[in-house]
């Protein structure tokens, strides 16, 4: 129940006036009662603006409904997040004009990972994110509130089996890229150009081994320090905007 719950939930004041700016459907707006400045007053008057339902709660009552730390004093609720077809992904890339560019996440557990990963990737112009259904992180209110709004821009598609997807986009021509410390192909120095597919691994484990074998080639990250690896969020940013300054 608690993960059906957070689906329907954005939280913090960044997201909830990228979530107005949207377009996107909103339930209700709950805001602490007296808190009418800053960033506040410009969610209320676009909330107005919106016709969306506006209710003043007390602070307590607010953090026994918020499910971050840090709510802001404002919370959204809003249909569950809609996931999108692969296909979806490759109509935005059409309707740009521009060759697919799509992040696959082969089992990111940390939802806040998620969230920067999300930010990133809309940041970077990638079309479209691939996350697997089962062992990773799906969209929650803890992943919107990191993400500060790119939610509401991104195409993210849910798959039962990510090996499958690979193969569907193999079929549509994209190259698929793994990221793996054992490959000799520091990551600037591979061609990101064309129709590409980027897998991005697990926190601890990196890419499954099946994955792996199913990527057409594989990228490292040079590790001159004693920590021999990289928050997967900022492995992820460095590999995007390699393959972003490529593709302008």
């Amino acid at each position: 129940m608690q993960e059906n719950r957070e689906k329907d939930q954005i939280e913090g004041r960044n997201a909830v006036l990228e979530l107005l700016e949207s377009g996107r459907d909103i339930n209700k707006i709950f805001i602490t009662r007296g808190e009418k400045h800053g960033s506040i007053s410009k969610i209320i008057a676009k909330a107005k603006e919106n016709k969306v339902i506006l209710v003043e709660k007390d602070k307590k009552q607010m953090q026994e409904m918020a499910q971050t730390p840090n709510y802001q004093g404002v919370i959204a609720m809003v249909p569950p997040f809609a996931y999108c077809e692969i296909e979806e992904i490759f109509e935005e890339a059409k309707q740009k004009k521009e060759d697919p560019f799509i992040l696959l996440l082969d089992g990111i557990e940390d939802p806040h990972n998620l969230g920067s990963i999300i930010r990133t990737a809309e940041t970077a112009g990638v079309h479209g994110i691939i996350i697997p259904e089962r062992r990773a992180a799906s969209v929650t209110a803890t992943v919107a509130k990191v993400a500060a709004g790119a939610i509401e821009y991104m195409k993210i598609a849910r798959v039962t089996n990510l090996t499958d997807a690979m193969n569907k986009l193999k079929e549509k021509g994209l190259w698929i890229c793994g990221t793996d410390l054992q490959t000799d192909i520091d990551y600037d120095k591979q061609n990101y150009q064309g129709p590409l597919g980027i897998v991005i691994g697990n926190e601890g484990k990196g890419i499954s081994e099946k994955v792996r074998k199913n990527c057409d080639f594989l990228v490292k990250i040079p590790m001159k320090g004693k920590v021999n690896s990289l928050n997967a969020a900022v492995a992820t940013g460095i590999i995007v905007y390699e393959a972003a300054k490529q593709r302008k």
